[in-house]
């Protein structure tokens, strides 16, 4: 092996072992009734956080108790894991090339296998639910998401690779980036696409993730953050959206006020707000460049009567039609200093 594969090798063992120590991934949990929020941390061998707490919830909905002795997952990864590194310095004392291929091999077979028995995990917890459970909600699912964010009732749920899982992240990305480096150094060609290349995957895994723009909102099958009612009405949705990407969705800008100055969110969470466009509902305006207008001949949903207009022409059309008052996101926003 080169020199370049030898320091890879060693580095990345080195980090498996460090990741028994550490939680591999973790789902949030955030709702009005806790601010504070709740989280679930999946270690190789167990379950920590809130998970008491989450358990007496999920009674209430049929989800059944989560308990670390009923996963064979907790009993077998640390030793697949330890295995893992430990080939990983055999590898190094053999010091030969095709034993590392393999060993590549081997950890992207480890890493799909866990993946998909994750969501099968989430799966299965999500959809079994007891039929005698005391909250029912026809045809509604629990499953959390693989990655990103999902709301789920009252709930916004955001699962994320916590320390452990993005170390085991970054081994992948080491040993993907070392064994095309060798591949294309063995063929003369250029190889400056190796960095551009790591640091892709783990721009794509963040912001994938992290996305703090408009998300798509399941009209007419979705609740509001806030009053818990069905999202009918396109034309007077809002949203905002945290810096961890959790994306909570109003079915009325009176909605999403209160939400926010209820403490659905804290000012130093926010990352963004985006309106409805009432003329054109599959455009999302921001609050800097939205012209509103509230009007009680509007009749939102919730009684507070306010749409968002793209230009200050379609707003002086709609004051036509309705009247009202013109409004700016300063007049309503509760973070702003009055």
């Amino acid at each position: 092996m080169s020199g370049t594969m030898k320091v890879a090798t060693m580095c990345c063992s080195v980090m498996m072992i460090v990741v028994l120590f550490f939680p591999i991934w973790k789902i949030e949990l955030a709702a009005p009734q806790y601010p504070e929020g709740l989280v679930l941390k999946i270690h190789a061998n167990k379950l920590a956080g809130n998970v008491d707490v989450v358990n007496g919830l999920n009674h209430y909905i049929g989800m059944r108790p989560l308990h670390a002795d009923d996963f064979i997952e907790f009993t077998a990864l640390p030793y697949i894991i330890g295995a893992f590194a430990a080939l990983g310095f055999l590898t190094l004392m053999l010091n030969r090339r095709k034993y590392f291929n393999t060993w590549l091999v081997l950890f992207l077979i480890i890493a799909v296998v866990s993946m998909a028995d994750f969501y099968r995990w989430e799966y299965n917890y999500g959809h079994e639910l007891n039929p005698d459970a005391p909250i029912q909600v026809p045809g509604m699912s629990y499953q959390p998401p693989l990655i990103g964010y999902k709301q789920l009732l009252n709930f916004g749920a955001y699962s994320i690779p916590d320390i452990g899982g993005w170390l085991f992240i970054a081994v992948g990305v080491i040993l993907v980036g070392t064994w095309l480096t060798e591949f294309l150094k063995n063929r003369k060609l250029k190889i400056s696409i190796i960095p551009r290349f790591a640091v892709s995957c783990m721009l794509a895994v963040f912001f994938s993730s992290c996305s703090t723009g408009p998300q798509q909102i399941n009209y007419g099958n979705e609740a509001c953050a806030f009053c818990k009612m069905n999202i009918v009405d396109a034309r007077f949705a809002a949203q905002c959206i945290t810096a961890k990407g959790k994306s909570f969705h109003f079915d009325d800008i009176h909605c999403l006020v209160s939400f926010m100055k209820n403490g659905g969110v804290w000012r130093n969470e926010l990352a963004g707000v985006y309106f409805s466009d009432f003329n054109s509902q599959s455009q999302w305006l921001s609050p800097l460049t939205a012209r509103l207008l509230r009007s009680e001949s509007l009749r939102s949903p919730m009684g507070g009567n306010m749409a968002a207009f793209e230009t200050e022409q379609s707003r002086d059309k709609a004051m036509q039609e309705f009247s009202g008052e013109k409004l700016q996101w300063k007049d309503i926003n509760p973070f702003e200093k009055k």
